[in-house]
């Protein structure tokens, strides 16, 4: 078994519950084969006044998702569920686990901290790699985008140079990335 890549789309980056996860998706990244395989894919349904409120939200202004698609997605509880299922007894990541777990899976509604098992996040590792400072000699976090079309120039995500921010995209796009820095030695899945 592979360890599992997870990726959420929100309407904010305060975290929950004041923004929501409204796309929320799976893959399954295999050192042994070096595939990634999609899991699961799901839109999250909230009450129709929660979403209009967001409206205005960067993941409705900018890619296909839309307000209808999260009205009537499925709801937030049969989603956990679903998650839930798939993540028992599985290690996963994100590409920026502070962002997605830290802020929204293990936050309420969703999981509690101790229910996941968390492995390095490969964010950290690219971020290393390109090394772009902060003025206070950190570095910054490289977003996906770039990490990916630098290290992974053949495309094995086949995104044609345009990250298109949806959530299975997204974990499809990270794994690829996240295989690749572990063929180069440059990223570990130790368990944080």
């Amino acid at each position: 078994m592979g360890i599992l890549m997870l990726d959420t789309e929100t309407t904010g980056l305060n975290g929950g519950p004041y923004d929501l996860v409204v796309d929320i998706a799976i893959s399954e990244v295999d050192f042994e084969k070096m595939t990634v395989t999609p899991l699961y894919s799901a839109i999250v349904q909230y009450p129709d006044d929660e979403v209009d409120r967001r409206k205005d939200a960067w993941i409705f202004l900018n890619t296909d998702l839309t307000t209808d698609m999260v009205k009537h997605g499925t709801p937030q509880e049969i989603v956990r569920q679903e998650v839930a299922e798939i993540l028992e007894g599985r290690y996963v990541t994100s590409y920026n686990v502070a962002f997605d777990f830290d802020k929204f899976i293990c936050r309420d509604p969703w999981f509690r901290r101790e229910d996941i098992r968390l492995v390095s996040d490969p964010m950290l590792a690219a971020s290393e790699i390109f090394r772009i400072p902060y003025y206070d000699g950190t570095y910054r976090f490289v977003k996906l985008e770039r990490a990916y079309q630098t290290l992974c120039p053949s495309d094995p995500a086949h995104i044609c140079g345009k990250q298109d921010h949806r959530a299975l995209s997204d974990t499809i796009v990270a794994g690829h990335l996240m295989l690749q820095m572990f063929c180069d030695g440059q990223y570990n899945p130790v368990v944080i």
